[in-house]
């Protein structure tokens, strides 16, 4: 009965030891700082973002400045004239509103444009590190850069440098 007991027991053992579950990390953040197109990209998202910024910053200095004249001219002008001001400054600020949503909604201009930019080099990575997954059997690979909940990671199962490597990228 008792070496019944101790085979069960080395069986039990050595069958959760195969089934163990391999796993890896990655620093998604370094690994984006060190591809160059990523960051071009970024650059050229900042940029672009600024120039759409300055435009709907222009036409909302416009209203300002339409409803600053308003007030100082208000007392003398007809009923008729406040209210074609008045118009004018609301379609002034519906237009920079508009232009605002247009450029940075959420199905906005930058949105798209940082979606054509960016999701091309994310699929690369995607690719590269499942190749890796493939290729050493790891069921699980985790982004240390976004997951707050890893306090202690080995530096032996980051394979972040596997990922630039087959990329193209040697660290």
């Amino acid at each position: 009965m008792k070496r019944m007991l101790t085979l069960a027991a080395l069986l039990l053992c050595l069958s959760t030891a195969m089934q163990a579950q391999k796993f890896a990390l990655v620093d998604m953040e370094y690994i984006l700082s060190n591809i160059p197109a990523y960051e071009r990209a970024n650059e050229q998202l900042n940029q672009t973002s600024k120039a759409w910024q300055t435009e709907v910053e222009a036409l909302n200095n416009e209203a300002q400045t339409l409803y600053k004249n308003y007030q100082n001219e208000s007392v003398f002008l007809s009923e008729a004239q406040k209210k074609e001001r008045e118009q004018a400054i609301v379609a002034k600020e519906k237009e920079a509103a508009e232009l605002k949503k247009k450029y940075f909604g959420p199905d906005g201009e930058l949105f798209k444009k940082r979606q054509s930019l960016l999701e091309p080099i994310q699929d690369e990575i995607y690719n590269a590190v499942k190749g890796i997954a493939q290729q050493r059997g790891f069921q699980l690979i985790l982004d240390r850069a976004s997951d707050n909940g890893i306090i202690f990671a080995s530096p032996s199962i980051d394979i972040s440098n596997e990922v630039l490597a087959k990329l193209g990228y040697s660290k």
